[in-house]
């Protein structure tokens, strides 16, 4: 094995560990060894956002992933991509309080501020040096921020405001763990300035303080979406 397949190896290892302590922090355990997502309502169950495949019919594939360690396409305007491993695209991690994410970020690149409604993130920085940091809610907004290099790790607490950021010069790369199957993302300017029907620019005047031209010039932007 390279010393890069090695690398790939531990950080993955590591994050699922995490990733799977975290696992009964929030989602509902399961009562049943496994439930396969699947979309067909005449030969399901209705349990949580999915339904269960027969177990009888469950395969290897349904709990198999394959592509993880292929960087993602980097060339958008914020310079990063998230690779997402959730119910979505792994059938079996259905009802099991778990997913993971590969990060790729160009130099520079960002992964803007957002929040997962439903998880807590571990972040571990495989390759490259990242800044990264969240913001705790109402009334302190207190920033935590922290300089991360190969090795390190951080945890966003769920539903906070985070980001990361490249600040080296060269590619960097990490893995996360989050403690849902499907924790979904809100990357705060997508939500406020992209919303479809936008917001009224009038309240979003009045909550920014800023001239009406000005967002009206920030909601006609292509707001990135990295994932």
């Amino acid at each position: 094995m390279t010393k890069m397949g090695i690398h790939f190896f531990v950080a993955t290892t590591t994050i699922l560990a995490l990733a799977f302590s975290l696992a009964y922090a929030f989602d509902p355990s399961p009562l049943q060894d496994f439930c396969v997502a699947i979309n067909d309502m005449k030969s399901a169950v209705f349990v949580n956002g999915k339904f269960c495949k027969d177990p009888k019919l469950a395969k290897a594939e349904d709990f198999f992933f394959k592509g993880l360690n292929i960087p993602g396409n980097t060339n958008n305007k914020v310079g990063s991509n998230v690779t997402t491993v959730n119910v979505d695209t792994l059938p079996g991690l259905n009802t099991l309080g778990v997913s993971l994410v590969r990060i790729d970020y160009a130099p520079k690149g960002l992964n803007p501020p957002h929040t997962h409604p439903r998880a807590t993130e571990v972040l571990a920085v495989l390759e490259g040096t990242l800044y990264v940091g969240f913001v705790t809610s109402n009334p302190n907004n207190t920033l935590f921020t922290k300089v991360l290099y190969p090795g390190d790790v951080f945890v966003f607490p769920i539903g906070l405001i985070h980001f990361q950021f490249n600040v080296g010069k060269t590619n960097a790369v990490a893995f996360a763990g989050l403690s849902s199957q499907n924790p979904g993302v809100i990357t705060i300017a997508n939500a406020v300035f992209g919303s479809k029907p936008p917001i009224s620019p009038d309240v979003l005047t009045k909550a920014f303080q800023l001239d009406k031209k000005v967002i009206e010039y920030l909601q006609a932007q292509f707001w990135v979406d990295n994932s």
